[in-house]
């Protein structure tokens, strides 16, 4: 087994934000290698809200980011305390999420809010592409899979790479966020203004 060191550690608690014990446990779990480590984590962050999926989020608070005076946004995120809402942890967190809101500017909070015709329309631009490139219509099903996610991944907040680390979706964030506090968090609404449009 790998030799873990405190800095380790210390580093992989820096970039999660997770318990020290969970570091040191996801490092011993991975032989020292700090990429798995964090890919064990990101596990058990999913694991952890699975597992919390039912539980009521009566709690939280407004996330609020202006940019510039030109952009603005508000974001409710909920929680199932009032202890965990008053957190500064939690409040920077939700204004992170309205930082990201006023970059990536998602129209949806989850692929599950997609209206019907609206994915309809986008699978009919995609097929009449497809045709006019003559795609056998064998794989036209496998190609609208594949756009119809990165569809999601541009226009739903949930599914996109977050602006300050694309490697991890937003879902994923929030997942890291449940482990740590070990309790069920959840993005409830948001609304985007621009000024001009």
């Amino acid at each position: 087994m790998a030799k873990i060191n405190a800095q380790d550690i210390a580093n992989l608690r820096k970039t999660t934000g997770a318990p020290m014990m969970d570091c040191k446990k996801a490092l011993e779990e991975s032989s020292g290698d700090s990429e798995k480590a964090l890919e064990c984590l990101r596990k058990r962050g999913a694991q952890v809200a699975a597992k919390r999926s039912d539980k009521e989020t009566k709690e939280g608070v407004i996330g609020q980011y202006m940019h510039n005076e030109k952009i603005g946004v508000l974001v409710e995120v909920n929680c199932e305390t009032d202890f965990v809402a008053r957190t500064d942890d939690f409040r920077n967190f939700a204004r992170e999420i309205a930082m990201h809101i006023a970059a990536a500017n998602p129209e949806y909070l989850s692929a599950d809010e997609v209206p019907d015709e609206v994915l309809e329309k986008e699978k009919e631009i995609e097929f009449a592409k497809l045709a006019e490139e003559k795609k056998p219509e064998t794989i036209k099903e496998k190609i609208w899979e594949g756009k119809r996610e990165k569809f999601y991944s541009e226009h739903c907040l949930l599914n996109q790479p977050y602006i300050k680390n694309p490697d991890i979706k937003i879902s994923e964030m929030l997942n890291e966020k449940v482990s740590k506090v070990g309790e069920k968090i959840q993005v409830r609404r948001f609304c985007r203004f621009e000024v001009g449009r």
